[in-house]
């Protein structure tokens, strides 16, 4: 069958403040329909992906028109909902007989709710995409119903049928790597200035699911009776040299926490500095998991940068979101990154269940002492399905505008704070982190080439505005 995979039109601005989204933008290879889009090629279907984050949405119209697929998969997030209803809505009007599905986090966690949001839409695939995208396709090229496919709501007749969960995929290895070959151009798929040092960026997940229970998190696995579902160090290893040989030089492992099996973690950077693979590399990592030895091996294997989710500066309310790190793990584990030669990147949030403004004041002074090379300061935001969202009353307020679901709209507020308030803690932190003298030489002293000068100038524009609009952060109500 003819499947398209669609990522609606969206702009940077609709997400960023304009003011800063040039150092705040990113465009990240979407793994989740590149994996949905390996499985179906496998299987024999045709497959075209139509992104987007560099489409307009009468240039995506137009390929499917041409294009004439049987099924359209949209994929959306909370915040791209409304985008998503509108494609699928315009996909209905303008071809006649395609089934349109909708995938990603929010139909995931929304289901049947979706299909009652949208008469457009036919099904949902709410779990294992790579999998369920196959077996629908199968049916649907047979003419046969999807009733008793796993991991699917789907509509008949005016009734919605919800079918039994898919289970996890748990031979995580037995997947084919991601359909990066359907990307185009490669280099138009980069992080955020400053936090890659090649081009272009490759992304790779080397294992699946988590055992922790952060509550704002969303997990398939939501009782984590499957924890982490590993793939094996050679698959990892047969995926990096696949990249390399596609041209990449970087690349960017988005897990969680790379160190959440620690042998195996050194395992992954002993192999790289074995077979003297040349590419540099950025990882996550939880601050109780790492120390001097993992993080000099990453290191000496060509890891440039770790991010390390530091959170808060208050520990009563790291405990509220279950992080489960105190602040002395957090100082430790940013000092023997820096020990190792690691640009240390550590992101923090607003808007903690329970939280102060002064709590917030505090966070800032504690990013300012651990003075990481880069540090981020989000809102905290409750996706749905995540233990924040299915107990909203218990911990604040909640937003009924989808568009603030970003990490930069306040989408959700605790009852010990405002909105206003949480946007103001974000735009002092900025301003305060990102101003003092001793950081801004170091930077300046830094800088190496012409990549660095380009994020200095858009970070210089950011800081310029942040002094500028006290309201910079501040999201004006949707008009429609």
């Amino acid at each position: 069958m003819k499947c398209a995979l669609i990522i609606p039109s969206w702009v940077p601005e609709e997400i960023f403040s304009s003011k800063t989204a040039g150092s705040q933008i990113n465009y990240w290879q979407p793994l989740g329909t590149l994996y949905v889009a390996s499985s179906l090629l496998k299987a024999g279907h045709d497959v075209k992906f139509l992104n987007g984050a560099f489409m307009r949405h009468d240039e995506i119209m137009n390929e499917l028109a041409a294009y004439r697929p049987d099924i359209a998969g949209i994929y959306s997030t909370t915040f791209g909902w409304k985008k998503a209803l509108y494609t699928a809505s315009e996909i209905r009007r303008k071809l006649q007989g395609v089934f349109i599905a909708a995938g990603g986090p929010y139909p995931i966690a929304m289901q049947e709710k979706c299909l009652s949001d949208s008469a457009d839409i036919d099904a949902v695939v709410t779990g294992e995409g790579e999998i369920t995208m196959v077996e629908m396709a199968d049916r649907l090229s047979r003419g046969k119903s999807l009733e008793g496919v796993e991991g699917t709501v789907f509509r008949k007749g005016n009734e919605i049928i919800k079918n039994p969960p898919r289970p996890l995929i748990t031979d995580v290895d037995s997947l084919p790597f991601p359909a990066r070959e359907l990307l185009g151009d490669a280099m138009d798929y980069i992080p955020p200035p400053a936090t890659y040092k090649r081009k272009p960026v490759a992304v790779i997940i080397t294992a699946r699911g988590c055992n922790r229970r952060c509550i704002f998190c969303f997990q398939i696995d939501r009782e984590r009776k499957h924890g982490i579902r590993f793939r094996s160090v050679d698959n990892v290893m047969q995926e990096i040299e696949l990249c390399l040989r596609q041209g990449y030089r970087e690349i960017k492992f988005i897990d969680d926490t790379l160190a959440a099996d620690y042998d195996r973690a050194m395992q992954i950077a002993g192999e790289i500095k074995r077979r003297r693979l040349d590419f540099t590399w950025f990882a996550s990592a939880c601050v109780h998991q790492v120390d001097g030895p993992l993080l000099r091996a990453f290191r000496e294997a060509g890891c440039w940068a770790i991010l390390l989710g530091a959170e808060s500066g208050v520990q009563k309310n790291l405990n509220a979101v279950r992080k489960g790190i105190t602040l002395e793990q957090t100082r430790r584990a940013v000092k023997a990154a820096k020990e190792a030669g690691l640009t240390v990147y550590t992101p923090f949030l607003f808007g903690l269940p329970g939280e102060t403004f002064e709590d917030g004041l505090k966070t800032i002074e504690f990013a300012c002492e651990l003075n990481p090379d880069i540090a981020n300061f989000h809102a905290l935001t409750p996706f749905p399905g995540t233990e924040l969202y299915d107990n909203i009353d218990r911990y604040g307020t909640m937003s009924g505008d989808l568009t603030d679901f970003t990490y930069q709209g306040a989408a959700f507020v605790p009852y010990t704070m405002t909105r206003e308030e949480v946007a103001e803690l974000r735009r002092i932190a900025f301003k305060k982190f990102y101003s003092r003298p001793g950081f801004v030489l170091r930077k300046l002293l830094a800088l190496r080439n012409i990549n660095d000068l380009r994020a200095a100038l858009k970070g210089g524009r950011s800081l310029f505005w942040l002094w500028v609009k006290n309201d910079i952060f501040r999201r004006r109500e949707s008009a429609g």
